[in-house]
């Protein structure tokens, strides 16, 4: 779909603590104008808008009656992405959804067929990797600084959040846990360095059957952890390369690492939750640290990459095809670890090329 010309209209779906970071990048960007915040809370849509000088606040139903709006941002609840999704392609609008894509392959599925009997497009976060932190890494394996890259090393590692968010019960249920909730960001990112997944291998556990809320008015209540909150899994992909990872909230020892060796060297990269930071690469002359070069824009840089693809008619980088292969991934990494048994991968994707390193989501283009 490449209908239209100029700056490309956008509605807000969701006005929660989220939505700010959102608001902040995407009034920032001159190819894009924010047009209405709309959310089941009138009053609370009413201040975003207010806040960032929006000039249209309210339901759903009358953001998605705007023809000058062309892609919808969906940043509710996880476990109606799909439902909200599939509402706005139905009004003939363009989606960026905030993580997860969907919770399952069958849902997941749905939506990237209505998106493509309707020529619309679903495109998902995370896009941190459209940062200068992935994208450098990127451009650094790609030139051969490292030689034939060989494999990965994944780390996210913490007590849980528990400690701190007032209401993490929904980070230990379904859609989420360690995996669901920060795996897209290090699958993401390993899939845009080595290409899709063919097979997964793993072992999943969960520490307690319980935990406390630390902090906020409910400190002291227990709820129920109802999905592994360690996860450790061999990936194999479809190029002959292969990924360590693990991704657990039990342990005491926080720590994130991501680390790509090759076959004259191992380089360092930056954490695949942000959009920023160094390289450091090891090599046969010592160790040398790299600035990262190209976007540091936050959140919601997906969004103007999405519209300055739907206005050339080519893909777009954060694609609904990528954000479904990273959750068949996941899928799969929970099956074989229940299971004891490895699981093949069946989706795949083709990976969109590097960004130019003078990409700029700031720049006027449209």
């Amino acid at each position: 779909m490449s209908a239209g010309t100029g700056r490309v209209g956008v509605g807000i779906i969701g006005a929660g603590v989220i939505s700010k970071e959102y608001l902040t990048n995407l009034t920032s960007f001159p190819d894009l104008e924010v047009r209405f915040v709309a959310d089941i809370d009138l009053e609370r849509a009413r201040a975003q808008a207010e806040a960032f000088g929006i000039p249209a606040s309210g339901t759903v139903e009358e953001l998605l009656a705007d023809d000058g709006i062309e892609i919808v941002v969906n940043l509710t609840l996880p476990k109606v992405h799909v439902e909200v999704a599939l509402q706005v392609l139905e009004a003939g609008k363009n989606v960026w959804s905030e993580k997860p894509f969907s919770l399952d392959r069958v849902s997941g599925q749905k939506l990237l067929e209505v998106a493509h009997e309707k020529g619309l497009r679903v495109a998902t976060a995370p896009d941190t990797f459209l940062g200068a932190g992935i994208q450098s890494a990127r451009r650094l394996i790609e030139n051969g600084s490292i030689g034939v890259p060989l494999t990965a090393l994944t780390l996210m590692q913490s007590p849980g959040p528990e400690s701190w968010h007032p209401n993490p019960d929904f980070l230990f249920q379904e859609g989420a846990g360690p995996l669901f909730d920060i795996g897209p960001y290090y699958l993401t990112a390993l899939v845009q360095l080595f290409g899709p997944v063919a097979r997964v291998s793993a072992v999943a556990s969960k520490a307690r059957e319980k935990r406390i809320i630390g902090s906020g008015p409910r400190a002291g209540e227990e709820f129920e952890v109802t999905v592994p909150t360690h996860v450790s899994a061999l990936y194999q992909f479809e190029s002959g390369q292969t990924a360590q990872s693990v991704f657990s909230f039990d342990s005491k020892l926080g720590r994130t690492q991501f680390e790509v060796a090759g076959a004259d060297g191992t380089v360092v990269v930056p954490d695949p939750n942000t959009f920023e930071g160094d390289l450091i690469v090891h090599g046969a002359d010592g160790i040398e640290t790299i600035p990262a070069t190209g976007s540091t824009s936050s959140r919601g840089t997906g969004v103007v990459e999405l519209a300055r693809a739907i206005r050339a008619g080519v893909p777009e980088r954060a694609s609904g095809e990528q954000a479904y292969h990273v959750l068949d991934v996941m899928v799969s990494t929970i099956e074989a670890g229940l299971s004891g048994h490895p699981v093949d991968v069946e989706s795949t994707v083709a990976v969109a090329p590097a960004l130019p390193e003078d990409w700029d989501p700031k720049a006027a283009t449209l």
